[in-house]
């Protein structure tokens, strides 16, 4: 059984969404789309929303930078490798689509890197926000630019970096904490 709740954001309400196995989904209120069939508003009894609720008043109060939740994105297999590799990117930097690509061992599959981050069901969590163009542009975003851009701009107040600096681009190698998502 999937449940749901809603949660108040500076970028407006989130839907976070579980089963028994993880989060499935958090999406912005304005992007929202229908919920699946059957799934019951939470009532505050769901240890997998509850938490994770609990993470993301930490990252908007900018105590909380990484998340430790039990995820469950439904996804094609390299759309899960693609969303397991973007929890790697440090708190505060970008990687490029390419960059991303390499970090999965397909460096000539930028595009479909980026429909997978695309497809990413787990906004903020899965912080596909943190990936840029080559050249550090903003690219697309499913809660819109206007949110890639707030994200961007305070993990990078939060890191010690100035706003509007691509927070720390990085098209090479760098190091970043590991992360999944089965």
């Amino acid at each position: 059984m999937l449940h749901y709740r809603w949660i108040s954001s500076p970028l407006g309400g989130l839907r976070l969404l579980a089963g028994a196995e993880g989060l499935k989904e958090v999406s912005f209120e304005h992007r929202a789309g229908a919920l699946p069939e059957g799934a019951r508003e939470d009532g505050g009894r769901h240890p997998a929303l509850a938490e994770a609720e609990r993470q993301l008043r930490e990252y908007f109060a900018g105590t909380g930078r990484a998340f430790d939740l039990p995820l469950a994105p439904e996804g094609t297999a390299f759309q899960r490798r693609v969303w397991s590799a973007l929890r790697s990117i440090p708190y505060g930097c970008t990687w490029s689509y390419g960059e991303l690509a390499r970090r999965i061992g397909r460096p000539g599959a930028a595009r479909a890197v980026g429909a997978a981050n695309h497809a990413n069901p787990i906004a903020i969590i899965v912080p596909c926000h943190r990936v840029v163009g080559r050249d550090g542009s903003l690219t697309g975003y499913g809660g819109g630019l206007w949110i890639k851009r707030w994200l961007l701009d305070f993990e990078a107040a939060q890191a010690g970096a100035a706003p509007g600096a691509s927070s720390g681009f990085q098209e090479g190698s760098s190091k970043g904490a590991s992360g999944s998502v089965s």
